[in-house]
């Protein structure tokens, strides 16, 4: 096994968070982390808690993987938001209930609320559906991820990015909750947004708030 053992080891506490935290369930979702080398994803079809530093496997940025164990059937995407993102070191993938309901109708989360600046704009997009592991998924997801964190992906679920896998997968919770906040106001009607001003004083506001 190549090192980065600390690495390998983070990749698999994010993901029995994500599935702990409610956010995932079963091995659906997937986890991956940039490292020297390429980045490190949970294998495909493994379940989180039986995992060790060697089960996570090292792949390059040109799609070759080392070791024994198969990557993540998404490696794709991981590895294109990677590539096209030197801003984000890690992506979280879950198939979270209220985010999945939402890519189901196919439409993006408006600005509800101000917090959906934690994602780096007014809105979360949802990319078109593509059939999953495919590249043709992997260009739709990175389209949809321009200058944001997370994507929503069209009858599948979601995706959230960040420097972090920790903070990536904090991210993911904000955007669950704002997709359970969504369908609770679409029930109700039409659904009332802050308007672009607006959320360009709290896109301002967040790039100095909290521990930067």
């Amino acid at each position: 096994m190549t090192d980065l053992v600390s690495e390998r080891q983070r990749v698999i506490d994010t993901a029995r968070a994500m599935n702990a935290s409610g956010l995932n369930r079963g091995t659906s979702g997937n986890v991956s982390l940039r490292c020297a080398g390429g980045f490190l994803i949970t294998p495909t079809g493994m379940a989180y808690d039986g995992l060790t530093p060697e089960d996570i496997v090292l792949v390059a940025m040109d799609g070759t993987p080392q070791g024994t164990r198969k990557p993540s059937s998404e490696w794709r995407f991981h590895r294109d938001i990677l590539a096209e993102r030197p801003d984000l070191n890690a992506v979280v993938h879950t198939h979270a209930t209220h985010c999945t309901a939402v890519a189901i109708l196919g439409v993006p989360i408006p600005a509800l609320h101000y917090s959906i600046a934690a994602a780096g704009g007014h809105d979360i997009r949802c990319a078109p559906y593509e059939i999953f592991g495919s590249q043709e998924l992997a260009v739709s997801v990175v389209a949809a991820l321009k200058d944001r964190r997370a994507c929503l992906m069209a009858h599948h679920g979601m995706i959230a990015c960040h420097a972090t896998p920790e903070r990536a997968l904090a991210l993911a919770g904000t955007i669950e909750e704002l997709a359970r906040l969504y369908l609770l106001c679409r029930a109700a009607g039409e659904v009332p947004v802050l308007a672009p001003q607006a959320m360009a004083e709290v896109l301002e506001r967040f790039g100095t708030y909290g521990q930067q």
